[in-house]
């Protein structure tokens, strides 16, 4: 048996699944009915503990090709871990993959009253351990941090567009999902995909007819160097940015941001389009919002979520940027707002011929 610890008080028993070791994180949850791969492979949840509400996990096992980065999360709680998969594409496993990313993590426990506690008291830190500790000051005092440092490449490197290529994207990779660079290569779109923490003259001189800024962890407000660089970027090119792109636009511009009780995490977030009164159903993994206030005569709000009516997208017309919170690469997940990279796609062409 093993434990789950919050830093306040309270103690869940469980059974080990993955790696059996100690370790501090950020307990969240994320509320997708499938989709596990593609949330244990994404950078955004690095420094976390994840806790999945859907009751069954693991029923289709690994399939690498899903794969949206690499696994950074801290920990992995589910109700029950499925360990005879059943599907053609299926590797291995579920458990093994946690095994051999070193994630440690709990079964048989109480998911519905965590997400309770967590609804109502707001992210909390915890620890999965073996011994319940009786000091709980390193659980309390834990901290995600360089988060974007840790989760993004060293290297540039491109990718080619899928047949003719059209257009040349710059993406700065604040801890990019995969199917980011796919969305745009469909679209004929070749992509160089940029460390994040290039200084922004490097990443102009290659002479890209677009910037793309991608998701990624941690608070936004950490990151001063990238937001610096993004103020000599922001206007030059037509950009488009999803989650931690989005809220570093806001920074660079003079906005705030802040940190949400719980978060939105999962691929059924209602997102409403302020310009046509649509609903949107998109894929959210974020734990800190644009205050869209702080904007004024700055940006324009174009997106709010229906929940909690934070924001969930900007428009910067005077800088031919936008922004949005959700993910419209929605892998896995809703596909209703892909039409923002053809929004995109489509300033690129406007750019060109202007």
């Amino acid at each position: 048996m093993a434990y789950l610890v919050l830093s306040n008080g309270m103690i869940f028993e469980g059974k080990r699944i993955g790696a059996t070791r100690n370790r501090i994180g950020e307990l969240v949850f994320t509320t997708g009915m499938e989709g596990y791969l593609e949330t244990l492979t994404d950078p955004s949840y690095y420094g976390q503990i994840v806790t999945q509400t859907f009751p069954l996990i693991g029923n289709y096992g690994v399939i690498e090709e899903d794969f949206e980065g690499n696994s950074t999360l801290f920990g992995y709680i589910v109700r029950e871990l499925c360990d005879t998969p059943s599907n053609f594409r299926s590797a291995y496993p579920l458990n093994d993959y946690l095994v051999a990313k070193g994630i440690p993590g709990l079964c048989g426990v109480d998911t519905r009253e965590i997400v309770r506690i967590t609804r109502e008291e707001g992210v909390m830190n915890a620890m999965i351990c073996d011994e319940i500790p009786e000091d709980l000051s390193a659980i309390r005092t834990f901290r995600v941090e360089k988060a974007v440092d840790t989760v993004s490449g060293n290297e540039k490197y491109t990718c080619p567009a899928d047949g003719k290529e059209k257009y040349r994207v710059a993406l700065i990779d604040y801890g990019a999902k995969h199917n980011i660079i796919r969305s745009l290569q469909k679209r004929g779109c070749s992509v160089t995909v940029w460390p994040a923490r290039t200084p922004a003259k490097e990443i102009l001189s290659s002479v890209p007819d677009g910037i793309m800024l991608s998701n990624g962890p941690g608070d936004p407000k950490e990151n001063s160097f990238c937001i610096e660089e993004l103020r000599k970027i922001i206007g030059v090119k037509p950009t488009f940015g999803i989650c931690l792109g989005h809220q570093l636009v806001a920074l660079a511009l003079g906005g705030n941001t802040v940190k949400l009780k719980y978060g939105h995490r999962g691929g059924n977030q209602p997102v409403r389009d302020l310009s046509s009164g649509r609903t949107y159903i998109t894929s959210q993994n974020h734990g800190y919002a644009v205050v869209a206030d702080s904007l004024k005569g700055i940006g324009i709000e174009s997106f709010r979520n229906a929940n909690d009516n934070s924001c969930e997208g900007m428009e910067y017309p005077e800088k031919n940027c936008f922004t949005v919170q959700f993910h419209p690469e929605a892998a896995s997940g809703p596909r209703d707002t892909g039409i923002l990279f053809d929004r995109f796609v489509q300033r690129m062409e406007e750019e060109k011929h202007a």
